[in-house]
This record gives structure tokens, C-alpha cells and sequence, in this order.
């Protein structure tokens, strides 16, 4: 399992020749580090002086964002396996007509389910967001730059996974599909990035000195 590499192992592999984990991985990784950062910065908000209106509101996005960071978490493996499968259907036999017929609609499940696993990421990482934008809004001041942080990981995340939904897009033979994820990918890039940047202009302006 990925997930229970150290650190330094995991990105050893990332840089090693095979080509998983990969952009997929990495892509779920940022969203749960997105995760991670906005559950901290709301726990250093509950019990603290001047916050206590925000106790509720802090301990249920906490609770939510530790949610996700386990699901962010086994994506990473998810995606590599996904990958794998694709990979391995490509070597099925294919000398006669009828294993070519079982090979090529095994390549085509394979690669729907590729597609599926980052569009999942991407919408998760989408959902993350709101919250994470309540966290630095709402949050202890002195831990509103590393809920912005957690913002760009999200959008990372999700604009990540996203590539990697329409890269497999271009191997899909089934239109209906592949025309409604690839206005989904579409409408969730734009509706990401302009989340990202409401926030982050925001936060800016108040740190100008």
C-alpha cells in the first residue's frame, strides 16, 4: 500500500521509473493535505479566547475534513490501481475475434473506472472548499495563511484529478459518458479556480502592511 510508505519512500517512488503513483496519486494526496491543514487551524480555533461563538462551526468542519482526508488517503492507492487495471487489460490475449471482443470491452470498463476515481477526487476537493473558506474566514486569525495554503492544495487536488479524468476521456468509445464528465471537468475547473481566487485575493488584501 502507498498510504503506508514513509514520506521520503513515497516520493522516492514518485520519482523512480514506473509510471504509478502518478499525477492521480498526487492529485489525492493534495487533497488530503487540504484536509489536514483545515481540520488543524480549526482545532487551534476551538477552546481559544475571542472564538468561542465559532466552537460549533470549528468542531464539525474539523470533523467533516478528517472525514475526507481518509477518503483524499486511500484514493492515492486507488488511483494507482485503477491504472494498474487499465494496464494489465491491455495485455489480454487477442489472437482470435472473440478475445479481442473481451479485451477491448475490459480495456473500455477499465478505463471508465480510471476516469471515475480523480472525478471523484476533483469533486470532493471542490466540496472541501466552502469549508476551508468558513476556516479562514471564520478561524483563529494567526492560522488564516495555512488554511490558505489548504485552499491551494484543494484546488491542486481537484484541478489534478481533473487532468487525469480527461486523459482517459480521449480512450472512451461511449460519447453519452464521455460528454457528460468532460462538461462536469469543465464546469468544476472554472467553479474551482474562482474559489481559489475569491479567498486568496481576500486574505491578501487583509495581510498588506
Amino acid at each position: 500500500m502507498l498510504v503506508d510508505l514513509s514520506i521520503k519512500s513515497f516520493l522516492d517512488k514518485v520519482a523512480g521509473k514506473d509510471p504509478v503513483p502518478g499525477g492521480g496519486s498526487i492529485a489525492a494526496l493534495n487533497g488530503a493535505i487540504a484536509s489536514s491543514l483545515a481540520a488543524m487551524v480549526a482545532g487551534l480555533t476551538i477552546g481559544k479566547k475571542g472564538y468561542e461563538e465559532q466552537t460549533e462551526l470549528m468542531n464539525e468542519i474539523s470533523s467533516f475534513m478528517l472525514k475526507y482526508q481518509s477518503e483524499f488517503v486511500a484514493d492515492i492507492d486507488r488511483d494507482s490501481e485503477a491504472y494498474d487495471k487499465v494496464f494489465d487489460c491491455f495485455k489480454m490475449p487477442k489472437a482470435t475475434p472473440e478475445e479481442k471482443s473481451i479485451r477491448s470491452t475490459a480495456i473500455q470498463e477499465a478505463t471508465k473506472h480510471a476516469a471515475m476515481v480523480p472525478m471523484q477526487v476533483a469533486r470532493n476537493a471542490y466540496h472541501l472548499m466552502d469549508y476551508i473558506a468558513q476556516v479562514a474566514r471564520r478561524g483563529n486569525n494567526n492560522a488564516v495563511t495555512d488554511a490558505c495554503v489548504a485552499m491551494m492544495s484543494a484546488r491542486s487536488a481537484a484541478l489534478g484529478a481533473l487532468m487525469n479524468v480527461r486523459i482517459n476521456l480521449g480512450s472512451l468509445k461511449d460519447k453519452k459518458v464521455v460528454d457528460k464528465l468532460q462538461n462536469e471537468a469543465d464546469d468544476l475547473e472554472q467553479k474551482v479556480c474562482s474559489k481559489e481566487k475569491e479567498l486568496l485575493d481576500e486574505i491578501n488584501k487583509t495581510l498588506r502592511v
